[in-house]
């Protein structure tokens, strides 16, 4: 067979990048004096890898984080209401295959986000799928569906996703229709998505921004049913550490 019969039937097979390297592949072969059997099993382990890869990529892009953080960048030394141990914990992902929440609170400023992001992208890493989004960028999403393909597609994105990131929930007070839209949320992920959500309110606080008692009841019914909840304290890491222009 020559190598350009090789190359169609990659083309067939859709295996890019062996398509793309297979004369660099043949060269190393040669020169390491492969088997046959060691050089498929090169060839086969490269594709594999690079479709993990671009897999990653590909969830990475649709998750749509606001900034990339880890959990060895969080300060575990300033934020002394919440351990190491127990967000390493959360790492084997059994509560997202069990569809439990996650829910972090308290004021700004005291790593509510960095922490929900770090966790979402490890679960990425894991193979899961995640999507981020701010509370406020939820409601337009869904207010804009029937009239932006954008907005269609990102709610296909966290319909679909393992894990949903819901950011900033209780910054701004939201209208009855915003209230039901956030519950039809919560319902469809209730047994069967988990949830990650940052609030700076508490739980006796949340009538008063969602302005419905009973919507909030049965939102936080759902939420807390299955789930880890943080009440994270004290003062602003960005306040404390503060870029200045003076000197």
């Amino acid at each position: 067979m020559s190598l350009e019969a090789t190359k169609a039937l990659l083309t067939q097979l859709k295996m890019k990048h062996t398509l793309e390297n297979i004369d660099l592949m043949l060269e190393r072969a040669m020169k390491e004096d492969m088997s046959c059997l060691q050089f498929l099993e090169m060839v086969l382990q490269k594709e594999v890898d690079y479709r993990q890869d671009k897999a990653l990529q590909t969830r990475m892009k649709q998750a749509q984080f606001p900034y990339l953080a880890t959990l060895d960048e969080f300060d575990f030394n300033f934020q002394r209401s919440i351990t190491k141990r127990q967000v390493q914990q959360l790492l084997d992902f059994q509560w997202i295959d069990k569809a439990y929440n996650v829910i972090f609170l308290g004021p700004p400023g005291v790593g509510k986000t960095h922490l929900a992001v770090a966790l979402g992208m490890k679960a990425i890493e894991s193979g899961y799928k995640v999507v981020f989004i701010t509370m406020d960028e939820l409601m337009k999403t869904l207010k804009t569906q029937d009239i932006l393909a954008k907005s269609r597609t990102r709610l296909k994105h966290l319909r679909r996703a393992n894990l949903v990131i819901i950011d900033e929930v209780g910054f701004l007070p939201i209208t009855k229709q915003e209230a039901n839209m956030l519950f039809q949320i919560v319902s469809q992920c209730y047994e069967t998505t988990s949830i990650i959500m940052t609030s700076n309110k508490g739980f006796d606080e949340w009538p008063d921004f969602i302005g419905d008692p009973v919507i909030t009841t049965a939102i936080l019914d759902r939420l807390v049913h299955n789930s880890e909840l943080f009440n994270m304290k004290g003062e602003s890491y960005r306040l404390r550490h503060r870029n200045t222009i003076l000197e």
